[in-house]
């Protein structure tokens, strides 16, 4: 693949760095960059190489590099979806900027209870724990078989060098977690913790990600998704002036290949909104769209994903909740969604002959993709045969999901059943649970849905009160 990247630190960039990579961009005649699973930034082929004196800050890796890869953070998540109490985007912002070299191995910085960022894409992946401050480690180094945990907890303000101390190392072959953490511990005097718990990973639909979103009391944030992956340099340079009109410090690329916009002042919405208006921007692709994760500039894999989700579409199947991963047979690297399709390699001795593709496909244990482990469903199919197949998988997810609910109700009472006060947003299935309250915008727990102010709206669509719906019975169960 003849692709130009752009590592960006954690998917995190100021507009004024995005604008100038624009510009470089615009220079060379290109009308349109694409964003990478990995957070970072990509350019079509024929992106010509830039002198390093011109680069600044900026880190590019071009075709036929293997130097570089990017840390792949949670910030893009902190203060919009659930997110464990202690991570706050400054602390991301602070772990990130220890890292002063860049990384020669993948690094993942993650939080457990997003579910928008992979959590063990990396070979080194860091994950936040219970325990203020510290962090579990999972190890898969390139030539390894299988990832293997850290047997201590690892402090914030240690991240970097520990990560730093493994790169050194890795040319000593290390082929065990206990090898890495005995060299390690031999080279830093680190503040490590013992493990008292293993690492919960709870499962959550997957978020709805686009469109302006209430952002506690007095902001907004934006999710912008385009269909292609390509998206127009005028209008990112636009949007980089109307971000530093309105005082906004960061933009953030998930690995969706999108990006989100925080902290857009209330009494500024209407300028964003009359902004996308003009330049003609779709803000509500169905999650059906969303949630699909497809290779870069991989034709044959988005006119894939748009027979299948008009398929699905028409069909009115429901995937709420569900991932899908589009990936050529032994791609390197790890697969982070629900399902996944394969598309097989042609056997090299008919290649000459034009024979129509076939597929596998695979689902994750639980349909939860953080389990890393995949059950093939599916093998050799056609094309005309995934829609089938995704709807039976799609079916099996909800009764799975229904038998599991069950399974946890069954300790409670019925008298603690009758008295849930759970209400649901039908625009995006955002729920309200008297029992949580909304820290969002300052509603206390305990509050019942019937004392909420008659102004309040959806903490995520800013749809009004009015619109929710009272989840019981069967509904309830199936959440």
């Amino acid at each position: 693949m003849e692709l130009t990247r752009l590592i960006v630190k954690g998917g995190v960039i100021s507009p004024g760095e995005l604008r100038v990579i624009v510009n470089m961009a615009l220079e060379q005649g290109l009308d349109a960059i694409s964003f990478g699973s990995r957070q970072d930034i990509i350019f079509p082929k024929g992106f010509t190489p830039i002198e390093k004196e011109k680069t600044g800050k900026n880190y590019f890796v071009y075709p036929n590099e293997k130097s570089g890869n990017n840390i792949v953070s949670s910030y893009v998540s902190t203060d919009i979806f659930r997110n464990t109490p202690w991570l706050t985007g400054n602390k991301f912002l602070y772990i990130l900027e220890q890292f002063k070299e860049q990384p020669k191995l993948k690094v993942n910085i993650t939080d457990p209870k997003q579910q928008l960022v992979p959590l063990f894409t990396g070979h080194i992946n860091f994950i936040a724990s219970d325990h203020e401050d510290y962090w579990f480690l999972y190890i898969r180094l390139p030539k390894w078989d299988k990832m293997e945990m850290y047997p201590v907890l690892i402090y914030s303000w240690n991240i970097a060098e520990i990560y730093y101390a493994i790169e050194k190392i890795l040319e000593e072959e290390p082929d065990s977690v206990d090898m890495i953490f005995q060299l390690v511990s031999d080279a830093l005097d680190t503040n490590n913790r013992t493990i008292d718990k293993p690492l919960n990973i709870p499962f959550y639909p997957f978020p709805y990600y686009e469109g302006m979103n209430r952002l506690g009391i007095d902001q907004y944030w934006l999710g912008l998704y385009w269909r292609n992956n390509l998206y127009d340099l005028d209008f990112l340079k636009e949007m980089c002036d109307l971000c530093f009109d309105c005082k906004i410090g960061k933009i953030c690329i998930t690995p969706w290949k999108s990006f989100i916009v925080k902290g857009i002042p209330k009494e500024r919405k209407l300028d964003w909104e009359k902004f996308l208006g003009k330049k003609g921007i779709n803000v509500r692709h169905s999650l059906l769209e969303l949630n699909w994760h497809l290779p870069v500039a991989m034709e044959w894999a988005l006119n894939l994903k748009t027979f299948l989700v008009r398929t699905l579409d028409q069909f009115d199947i429901s995937t709420y909740g569900l991932t899908f991963g589009l990936s050529e047979y032994n791609r390197e690297g790890h697969y982070f969604t629900s399902i996944v399709v394969e598309k097989n390699e042609l056997p090299k001795d008919l290649e000459s002959i034009k024979i129509r593709d076939t597929y596998n496909v695979l689902y994750a244990k639980n349909f939860d993709p953080n389990t890393k482990e995949y059950i093939v469903h599916a093998q050799d199919v056609d094309k005309l045969e995934l829609p089938t197949i995704l709807i039976e998988l799609s079916r099996k997810y909800f009764e799975d999901l229904g038998n599991l609910v069950v399974e946890v109700n069954k300790t409670a009472t019925k008298k603690e059943k009758a008295a849930q006060d759970i209400h649901q947003c039908p625009e995006c299935l955002t729920l309200y649970n008297s029992e949580y309250g909304d820290v969002t915008q300052g509603i206390e727990k305990g509050t019942l849905f019937k004392d909420l102010p008659v102004d309040y709206c959806c903490s995520l669509c800013g749809s009004p009160k009015s619109n929710f719906i009272v989840l019981t019975g069967e509904k309830l169960n199936t959440i």
